[in-house]
């Protein structure tokens, strides 16, 4: 009886670990479109920038700003790492927290120091333990960032690399592709890569081949001049992108715990199965041990 109570407690508490993560899922489930809505509400400002600073740097104006400098050595590189502030979302955190990690040992063992910054409590514990400080993290508002503290991330790598202290930004997070696959994106930040300035010859999609058939490349005049022009847009340019990573993370940080939390009810479901058909088996057994000695008992009986 004693195993019997045992295998029961087992699938009460299964049962109640299998209520929070379905709880969970509806969550994230629900949240995920909101999340999603705001990373694409984002990103035709974010094209907007880019088209608007290619056109400006057509003009040849590239070498006059030291935030497109490129150096011809790296000393100094640092990681930008947007993660969560929570767990229970599968690899979310711990796979860019790894890969950002070996990034920093072969950099190391090339002489080269790394720095960093962290949005998300997850991350920056990781590193924090790995004797690793970051000279910016943010906590408690990876669901919901905001424009300051993408404008203060911004500030920081655009001052550092103006000054030389630092010579490649790296920007590490999720993207979330939709509500069910989320990618994982290693994108240089500054200098700022040379495809930024590739100006398409064709449409975005396929509704626009009906109304726009000409070629990207014009001709601009600027008030003020191109060189104070690109002094506003590249700025803007940097922060937008950074926000965008944020705004993106966020999304991809519902999706990947919705995932995991629809496995995690799936396995649940799986041990409650298992778990019934052994109690089914051990109490079938028992009713039988216990219907032998009955029988026995009588035939005892019988036989005096």
């Amino acid at each position: 009886m004693s195993n019997l109570r045992e295998i029961q407690r087992r699938i009460s508490s299964v049962k109640a670990t299998m209520q929070i993560t379905r709880t969970m899922e509806m969550v994230s489930t629900a949240k995920i479109r909101k999340a999603l809505d705001r990373a694409e509400e984002a990103e035709p400002y974010k094209d907007a920038i880019s088209r608007m600073l290619a056109a400006v740097v057509g003009t040849g104006l590239k070498d006059e700003q030291p935030l497109l400098e490129r150096r011809g050595t790296e000393k100094n590189v640092l990681f930008i790492v947007i993660a969560s502030d929570r767990g229970l979302a599968g690899g979310f955190n711990i796979q860019p927290e790894r890969e950002v990690l070996r990034k920093m040992d072969r950099l190391k063992a090339k002489g080269v120091t790394s720095h960093l910054i962290t949005s998300g409590r997850k991350p920056t514990d990781f590193f924090a333990h790995r004797g690793v400080d970051p000279v910016i993290s943010f906590v408690g508002t990876s669901s919901e960032p905001t424009m300051d503290q993408a404008d203060q991330i911004a500030t920081y790598v655009m001052d550092a690399y103006a000054k030389g202290t630092i010579d490649r930004v790296e920007l590490n997070y999720w993207h979330a592709k939709n509500r069910f696959e989320q990618v994982l994106v290693s994108e240089q930040l500054l200098p700022i890569d040379p495809d930024v300035f590739k100006l398409p010859n064709e449409p975005r999609n396929r509704e626009a081949l009906t109304t726009v058939e000409h070629d990207y490349r014009t001709e601009f005049d600027f008030d003020p001049s191109a060189s104070e022009v690109l002094g506003y847009l590249i700025p803007a340019y940097v922060r937008t992108v950074i926000f965008h990573a944020m705004l993106d993370s966020a999304a991809a940080e519902h999706g990947a715990r919705r995932r995991a939390m629809h496995s995690a009810t799936e396995n649940a479901e799986e041990v409650v199965n298992d778990l019934s058909r052994t109690y089914n088996r051990v109490r079938q057994g028992s009713i039988t041990t216990e219907l032998n000695e009955i029988i026995g008992g009588a035939a005892a009986l019988e036989d005096k």
